[in-house]
């Protein structure tokens, strides 16, 4: 009784939309997981020497300094614990120690989204998170055990992190009607740029006025929290939650159709999902938007201090101001498709269409004209900005498509797409050290070339077979009887 007492008093009495709850609590919990990924990045300078040795090799197209500024540091560097770096991890090892993350992550993804689809999201999720605020808090703990401890436990921690996507996109798919998917799935899915800013700045901020271990602490800490809040306020489904309202009840049920809760559901159709060209076509554009985005948020920073000779302090804020950007664009552009799609004035396909390709055009031509920007310290940040800001355009585009084309096995549709996105994340990296053994201006508008043609030819790739339609793969058994009923004479749908 007083938990219930408690949770209609959070809830204004019922008077709050349950699904506008629910899209708060997956914005924080993608957030909370771009937090506790990235805070390593920052805090390993920190933690580990770096080993970095002059070379003699000079880059005749390297950029001055600007005057007054130091790559070295900068003026809150006094504000920094002067102890010295505790573990003496060459860049090797310190690379195999970031990139461990995305094998736990990619093997999780297919079971994440399985285990949501038959169990629901609410425990997958939530379980999954639990893991990864766990796993962050003893990262400091495994970081003095020494190097392989931490790689064995970022590997657990991206299994416990690769189910968040798959379960959202179920819980999305259970919890918004198709009407409002472009704008709540926007604001969900934007966490990610919200989590990168967050992450970075206050990791900065922490390592600026305390020793590492507390960054790891101060982020894992806000993870067991988040659970807390998620298992009080959070259910798997509208028919689930004990305080929803029945007119929202029956609004839901009627606009993203009867809900199948308590009916057995079908064996995940994997022939059916394996053959579907629009899937693979998701898959595609998946991989090319990972690409992108993952060169910008791994190598951005370095190209601004290899090139631009920008400090490190401005350093951070100048590579956080194209996330923002994003966010916000993401927002922008997630209201125009669904006031489109209200009015009708185009399909649902030809808006994801419209908008996937807005954030592959927009972010290729804006990093290819930052690497011709030159010197121009100015003019670089607004062309990076103006092309991140492009690319939020993905989220009311191919991002929330998934769920236009599955209901019951959205995030199994979800797992197998991001999973397969997320090998950009371990390849694009790898490819960009090797093609700048010296971070010259030419050696990164290479890498930077590949980026615009992957960009490219994945939207090709995707506008030819993208489709915004339940397929027939996803359709269960209980829906032939009730078509039956409706119409005796009606053929029979398949199923494969």
């Amino acid at each position: 009784m007083t938990v219930a007492c408690a949770q209609r008093l959070l809830t204004c009495g019922g008077l709050v939309k349950q699904r506008f709850v629910m899209s708060f609590m997956l914005l924080m919990a993608v957030l909370n997981i771009y937090t506790m990924r990235t805070c390593l990045s920052v805090a390993i300078v920190q933690m580990a020497d770096s080993h970095v040795h002059n070379s003699t090799y000079v880059d005749p197209d390297r950029c001055p300094a600007p005057a007054g500024d130091s790559i070295s540091g900068d003026s809150a560097s006094s504000a920094t614990p002067t102890r010295p770096p505790e573990f003496h991890w060459d860049e090797t090892v310190q690379g195999v120690v970031l990139s461990s993350f995305y094998y736990g992550y990619i093997l999780s993804h297919l079971p994440g989204g399985w285990l949501a689809d038959r169990f629901g999201g609410k425990h997958t999720l939530g379980l999954g998170i639990l893991s990864t605020a766990l796993t962050t808090l003893l990262t400091p703990a495994a970081a003095h055990l020494g190097p392989y401890w931490l790689i064995a436990l970022r590997i657990i921690m991206g299994v416990g992190e690769g189910v968040t996507f798959p379960a959202v996109s179920v819980l999305l798919a259970h919890w918004v009607p198709p009407a409002e998917r472009s704008r709540l799935g926007s604001f969900v899915f934007a966490g990610a740029q919200l989590g990168t800013v967050a992450g970075t700045a206050i990791s900065g901020l922490l390592l600026s006025h305390f020793y590492w271990p507390v960054t790891f602490y101060f982020f894992g800490g806000l993870g067991v929290v988040w659970y807390a809040v998620w298992m009080a306020l959070c259910y798997s489904t509208p028919e689930e939650h004990p305080f929803i309202s029945e007119q929202e009840r029956d609004y839901l049920h009627q606009q993203i159709s009867a809900s199948n809760h308590g009916k057995p559901i079908a064996p995940t159709p994997w022939r059916g999902i394996l053959l579907s060209l629009p899937v693979w076509g998701l898959a595609v554009a998946q991989v090319g938007h990972d690409w992108g985005f993952f060169t910008m948020v791994t190598d951005l920073p370095k190209y601004m201090k290899s090139v631009l000779q920008v400090s490190i302090g401005r350093n951070g804020l100048l590579s956080a101001l194209p996330y923002l950007v994003m966010w916000l664009c993401s927002m922008l552009f997630a209201a125009v498709a669904d006031w489109i799609i209200a009015r009708r004035y185009w399909s649902v396909l030809t808006v994801r269409k419209f908008f996937t390709t807005l954030a592959s055009i927009i972010p290729a031509l804006g990093i290819i004209g930052a690497s011709y920007a030159g010197c121009d310290e100015t003019l670089t940040v607004v062309l990076f900005t103006v092309g991140m800001g492009g690319m939020g355009a993905f989220y009311p585009g191919m991002r929330v498509n998934g769920l236009d084309l599955s209901k019951h096995y959205a995030g199994t549709v979800m797992a197998l797409v991001n999973g397969l996105g997320a090998v950009s994340g371990m390849v694009s990296p790898i490819l960009i050290g090797l093609l700048t053994p010296h971070s010259s201006l030419l050696e990164w508008r290479t890498t930077f070339w590949i980026t615009f043609g992957v960009l490219m030819l994945s939207n090709f790739i995707y506008v030819l077979t993208a489709q915004a339609t339940i397929q027939r793969w996803d359709h269960q058994p209980q829906d032939e009887e009730d078509a039956v009923k409706k119409h005796p004479s009606a053929p029979p749908m398949s199923m494969s």
